[in-house]
């Protein structure tokens, strides 16, 4: 799959189920987006590909603030399910690649 492609329907499903049994990497809490924060996610993309973000603060802010942080770091939003966000984002490196995206045939 190429990295500037969208994903499909059927690609999101399959990458909201391998996602099921994830923790959240991050906590959007009381200091909002951060540097640091948006650091530390960009780590956790590059090294796990499919992240999930827990809003702990600014609940009612969670598909805004989920756009800015795949916008600014390149990253897909597979969904959003209440106060939590699933993140995609495919590492450069082929050999570093660990999340398996389904692609149909034409």
């Amino acid at each position: 799959m190429d990295t500037d492609q969208k994903l499909q329907g059927y690609q999101r499903a399959a990458l909201l189920r391998s996602a099921h049994h994830l923790r959240p990497v991050a906590s959007v809490g009381r200091n909002g987006l951060t540097v640091e924060l948006r650091e530390h996610i960009d780590r956790e993309l590059t090294q796990h590909e499919l992240i999930k973000i827990r809003f702990v603060n600014f609940k009612s802010e969670t598909r805004e603030l989920t756009e800015q942080i795949g916008s600014e770091l390149g990253a897909q939003i597979v969904a959003t399910v209440g106060h939590t966000a699933v993140l995609f984002r495919r590492n450069p490196d082929p050999e570093q690649q660990r999340v398996s995206v389904p692609v149909r045939e034409a």
